[in-house]
């Protein structure tokens, strides 16, 4: 368990699913332009913010290169870094390829399983949701292809040119990927993230839950004062979550400034 202590003044961020670079980096432009603006926005009273996954919509770390483009998306999270404000990056089913490259740029931690975290006294399970709980069994033996070590090494092998372009493609067009079919309100009873957390509840206490991946902006009551939220997306509904004493999922709207 990881624990977070902050100011009253201050709160805590949650955003998830940006999909930057979807579904051409052209029409992704705006959405980018949006978010910079919720982060300069908010960073004044900025004590934490979690990054849950997806930020990409396509993201693969050779040895010494990275995809192009993004600049001032990973400018704007250097700079909050710079200002001593702590970043969280959990990697998601479009960025899972990622390995030291925030870490070693811009001195943020990234996580590939989900975290418990402490955070003034309330016990959060973060991460980004996908392959957690029953069902999605498609995509659960498709993570484990991409994630084999042997299939990373093959796709090194292709030059970045050729690579990321293939790799950018099949996140657009693939439905398992880019989870097109996976964006309607299930029932409670058949939501796999919220099953999954009933089963955690019944081994350990947990105040919140919170995931990304579904693409639906939700928080549902669980048993002994649990929640469960999703963060929803930054493409159909731009909501985020805060923390301050209690749990709020939002939705950010332009400044008509």
């Amino acid at each position: 368990m990881e624990t977070i202590t902050i100011n009253t003044d201050k709160k805590i961020y949650f955003t998830s699913d940006h999909h930057f670079g979807a579904p051409t980096r052209e029409k992704s432009f705006p959405r980018e332009a949006l978010f910079l603006e919720w982060l300069k926005e908010k960073e004044e009273d900025m004590g934490v913010l979690f990054v849950l996954g997806d930020l990409f919509d396509f993201w693969f770390e050779y040895k010494t290169v990275v995809p192009k483009g993004f600049v001032r998306i990973l400018g704007k999270l250097a700079e909050l870094r710079d200002k001593g404000i702590p970043i969280y990056f959990f990697v998601g089913n479009h960025d899972l390829w990622m390995n030291d490259y925030f870490q070693t740029e811009l001195n943020i931690p990234v996580y590939h399983q989900p975290v418990l975290f402490n955070i003034n006294g309330k016990s959060f399970f973060i991460g980004h949701g996908d392959g957690l709980g029953p069902g999605d069994k498609g995509y659960k033996r498709m993570k484990k292809v991409f994630t084999n070590p042997f299939s990373k090494w093959l796709f090194r092998w292709l030059h970045p040119d050729i690579g990321v372009r293939l790799a950018t493609y099949m996140s657009v067009k693939n439905k398992l990927i880019s989870g097109v079919e996976d964006t309607k309100f299930l029932g409670e009873d058949n939501e796999w993230l919220v099953l999954y957390a009933k089963r955690k509840l019944e081994t350990q206490h947990y105040d919140y839950f919170v995931f990304g991946h579904r693409h639906l902006p939700m928080i549902i009551n669980l048993p002994n004062n649990s929640k469960y939220i999703n963060l929803g997306d930054w493409i159909n509904y731009y909501t985020y979550g805060v923390f301050d004493q209690t749990f709020e999922l939002l939705e950010y709207k332009k400044s008509s400034s």
